[in-house]
């Protein structure tokens, strides 16, 4: 297609697009992938495809089916398009959420999967409880097969797009030993007799519908003239067959979006749909925005440089016409605490300069990573905001854990008592809680005391009293142990001993880990505090520091929660192997998680402005014990015309700066037991192995040495170290994975190219 050349009497949408967004624009009829790289103003793009597709009269507004991930989206795009045509976007029925326009739909046609047209849509809360009373009536252990997790695993299977029935008995095995598909059966049909549905069947019922009533689905792709996706990386399965279903007959579907940024598969969205489009489209239009507006050329070149690395992608450069600006600096410092003061030390010297603290963000790979952070800015008077989360000392796993520390510290401390006396579940209900309030009014004493007294009458069950006398017990026993135990570990043995630990342990949900790892730092945190008491005033004084709403802060947020947004000056914490790319993520998902990891370095490194500034430390606090750590991966993948180094360290930064990429790693064919790759021969000409730090080159040679030897030198009994885990003596081999019990996080299952002999 010949595009017209701009005029002066081009309509107001058209004005402003350079080549590529007129083509995305002006390209109307047939399938289009509109790849847009960060910052390349794909929304504007977008918007003005759909204002004039209404306003050259190709199609009515209620013909066209325009789909965007969120509320926001979705009323951005209405806003803007009405600036543009006038109130002709008011007559969009379909323009909304995945889930907003599949409810429309399915209220349609309800009765053909055995609903009513006013159906109920469930909330977590009443989906976990139905849940629950399932797995009661199957007679299996709720604490040993979470509703939670069944939870998570029929959300799956949804949005797989797959029915109860077509389930695999491989698929069902990973909950109650192969019960998952006869309970996801009984929860469907359940829903079906209480007139409900909950998220995942929104889209689920409507793709049933579809597949099943050829009449129904002919009635859509006739209606529906034009489709247009944004975001388009970011479906999952259920969402690309719907709209895969939809756009068959006139082919004219335009998605939007990046398969760079696809960073969600942990809620099912699949890269793959994005990179077999021309597959499912042949002859589709493939149209790359590749200027960006948003970020200086070293920036772009950064970000370029390492999402470059990744083998499955379709591919574009992205440049721009702004100033070159400063070269992304990359810092190495000895520790975390370094890493705060050096990233607030900057910050102060942003606003000494005139910036804005509203310009600076600060993003990390976990949530665990801002407690850090939080503690500094407080003791320096820095204003700062969690965005996407809450702040550390506010999470819940946080605030259970802070009361039984409360309760040791100060046996008065009703309100912690009320907090955690059944947490975990000790089958003290509301009505015990009841007589143990009525108790303490009565002799004015507080809950801890009355709950000792209570204990010497009948007024609870006799299964009410055993639980009740044990917990008084254990809190008797914690205060005698809070003077002779150092408090972190206290923390950890009361944290043991409650079965609070083994509660976030028995439920399988991907936030769980995230908990845990929180617990973890708390303890960590503790330890910088003489006492126990100086510590939990500390917390005290960081709850009461929210400051005046109309403040303006510093924004500490995680890469994830960071997509779509944008500041002048970006810090970019923990770029460290282990953290990010994130050890678990490898562990799960091997190489597709790695390419993932990547796309979420290029998302973090695009949302800076103006300057980007990435720090590694050679030493992280971890599970309580000091661990020496190496720069990730990433670091080694940005390109040196672009990067400026630096180090708090003797020997320079490029003492820290390894070599890293998929495929001229020193480490990545030892791993496989392939032998020394080029980037060893590179990295030991340079002298890299035989510099300080030796704690560091000791802990990455004997990795090698395991690796080239084979599993042969691996045995039971035998003392290794993993770098997240710390210390350990192997308790079981099954291939190339192991079980080893670690000294301070316990048992774990390991692949053994990620240990060293000790």
């Amino acid at each position: 297609m010949t595009l017209p050349a701009p005029s002066p009497n081009d309509p107001p949408y058209l004005k402003g697009l350079n080549t590529p967004q007129r083509e995305a624009v002006l390209t109307t009829e047939g399938p289009v992938l509109v790849l847009a790289g960060a910052g390349t103003g794909k929304t504007a793009a977008l918007t003005a495809r759909l204002a004039h597709l209404i306003a050259t009269r190709r199609a009515w507004p209620s013909e066209i089916l325009a789909v965007t991930f969120t509320n926001k989206a979705a009323r951005e795009m209405r806003v803007r398009v009405g600036a543009m045509i006038g109130d002709a976007v008011e007559g969009m029925p379909w323009l909304g959420t995945f889930h907003a326009i599949a409810a429309r739909m399915l209220r349609r046609h309800a009765e053909l999967v055995g609903l009513q047209s006013n159906f109920t849509i469930l909330d977590t809360d009443d989906q976990l409880r139905l849940m629950k009373q399932l797995i009661q009536a199957e007679g299996i252990d709720e604490k040993r097969w979470p509703a939670r997790q069944l939870g998570g695993l029929i959300d799956q299977w949804k949005n797989k797009g797959l029915t109860p029935e077509e389930v695999s008995a491989g698929d069902a095995e990973g909950y109650a030993h192969g019960k998952g598909q006869k309970l996801y059966a009984a929860y469907q049909a359940r829903l079906r007799e209480v007139n409900a549905c909950d998220f995942g069947d929104l889209l689920l019922h409507v793709l049933t519908i579809l597949k099943k009533h050829r009449d129904v689905l002919e009635q859509y792709q006739q209606k529906f003239r034009y489709i247009m996706v944004d975001e388009y990386q970011d479906t999952n399965s259920s969402q690309y067959l719907w709209l895969r279903l939809l756009a068959q007959n006139r082919k004219n579907i335009c998605c939007v979006g990046d398969d760079d940024q696809s960073i969600y598969s942990w809620r099912g969205a699949e890269v793959a749909n994005i990179l077999r489009f021309e597959k499912d489209f042949p002859g589709a239009a493939i149209i790359r925005l590749e200027q960006n507006y948003r970020s200086t050329p070293h920036i772009l070149g950064a970000a370029s440089g390492v999402i470059a690395e990744n083998g499955n992608r379709l591919g574009k450069t992205l440049w721009t016409d702004i100033d070159v600006g400063e070269k992304v600096k990359v810092l190495g410092v000895w520790d975390g605490p370094e890493e705060a003061r050096r990233i607030g030390e900057e910050i102060e010297a942003i606003e000494r300069g005139g910036g804005s603290l509203e310009d600076v963000a600060i993003l990390v790979r976990a949530q665990h990573q801002t407690r850090e952070f939080e503690d500094r800015f407080i003791q320096i008077g820095l204003p700062y905001r969690i965005v996407g989360g809450f702040r550390f000392y506010e999470r819940a796993e946080i605030r259970d854990a802070l009361a039984y520390l409360r309760l040791v510290n100060q046996p008065a401390d009703d309100l912690a008592f009320e907090r955690i006396v059944n947490v975990p579940k000790r089958g003290l209900g509301d009505k015990a809680v009841e007589k143990l309030h009525r108790l303490a009014r009565a002799q004015g004493v507080p809950l801890t005391l009355a709950a000792a007294r209570i204990l010497d009458t009948d007024e609870l069950t006799p299964q009410a009293r055993r639980s009740l006398g044990a917990f008084i017990g254990d809190l008797a026993r914690w205060r005698d142990r809070a003077a002779q135990l150092p408090h972190a570990e206290l923390a950890r043995q009361i944290l043991d001993e409650s079965g609070y630990t083994a509660m976030l342990q028995a439920d399988r949900t991907t936030e769980s880990a995230g908990r845990l790892e929180n617990l973890s730092e708390l303890a960590r945190a503790m330890e910088e505090y003489d006492t126990l008491g100086a510590f939990l005033e500390h917390v005290s004084l960081v709850m009461d520091n929210e400051a005046q709403a109309e403040e303006r802060k510093v924004t500490i947020m995680t890469i994830h929660a960071a997509k779509g947004l944008e500041f002048d000056h970006v810090f970019l914490a923990g770029w460290e192997e282990g953290l990010f790319p994130s050890q678990r993520a490898l562990d799960e998902g091997g190489l597709n998680s790695l390419e993932e990891e990547r796309r979420l370095a290029y998302v973090a490194i695009t949302r800076a402005r103006r300057r980007c500034t990435i720090l590694h430390a050679a030493n992280r606090r971890i599970y309580g014990q000091w661990t020496s750590s190496i720069p990730s991966r990433f670091v080694g993948e940005l390109p040196p015309e672009h990067v400026e180094e630096e180090s708090s360290m003797s020997g320079g930064a490029s003492l820290w700066r390894a070599n890293w990429s998929e495929r001229d790693d020193p480490f990545a064919n030892v791993a496989r037991g392939t032998g020394r790759g080029p980037g060893w021969q590179r990295a030991q000409s340079s002298g890299q192995f035989s510099r300080e730090p030796v704690r560091i080159v000791e802990a990455r040679t004997s990795a090698v040495s395991l690796g080239n030897k084979g599993r042969s030198d691996v045995s039971v009994g035998l003392r290794v170290f993993h770098q997240k885990f710390g210390y350990g003596t192997v308790a079981e081999i099954e291939g190339n994975k192991l079980e080893i019990d670690f000294e301070t996080a316990g048992r774990k299952r390991v692949m053994d190219s990620f240990i060293s002999i000790a």
